[in-house]
């Protein structure tokens, strides 16, 4: 269930309390708020503009310089696609396709019911298992296009 506009300020407002008149908080601030709602709501930004007396704009130049830092709603699990040299070489391009198809999904986004974010990375480090994909912390390697539903429904 969505939380309304008045229950994020107000969680948002608990969670920038202990930092209000602290230099260097923003980060440690961003990432509890994200850690709460999932990622870095609108009305949540303004708060803790607002709460630490920093201009939004560079709340953003922030919260968009970092990448562990979300503006949109992601999925319970997110879908990690090696495009390193090794993967590209061995067709991670056709598994980043049959990711696509399968879960009727464009990079960088997030399927409709929220269950899955699909994001493809400069490279996973696991080389020696060419193409590679992850969901959330689990590795799948040596992979063909055919495997892909198979891996993906263990998650669903």
């Amino acid at each position: 269930m969505a939380l309304s506009v008045e229950e994020v300020v107000s969680k948002t407002k608990e969670i920038v309390a202990p930092w209000k008149d602290r230099q260097g908080g923003l980060i440690p601030v961003l990432q509890a708020v994200q850690k709460e709602f999932g990622y870095l709501t609108p009305d949540a930004m303004r708060t803790v503009s607002t709460e630490m007396r920093i201009p939004t704009a560079e709340i953003y130049g922030v919260a968009t310089f970092y990448a562990q830092f979300h503006l949109k709603p992601r999925g319970r699990h997110v879908i990690r696609v090696c495009r390193g040299t090794a993967c590209h070489v061995r067709g991670s391009l056709k598994i980043l396709d049959k990711v696509k198809e399968t879960l009727h999904v464009k990079e960088n986004d997030t399927t409709e019911d929220l269950r899955f974010t699909l994001e493809p990375v400069a490279c996973i480090g696991a080389c020696g298992l060419a193409p590679v994909i992850m969901v959330d912390d689990q590795t799948f390697g040596r992979l063909v296009p055919d495997k892909v539903p198979d891996i993906i429904a263990q998650f669903e």
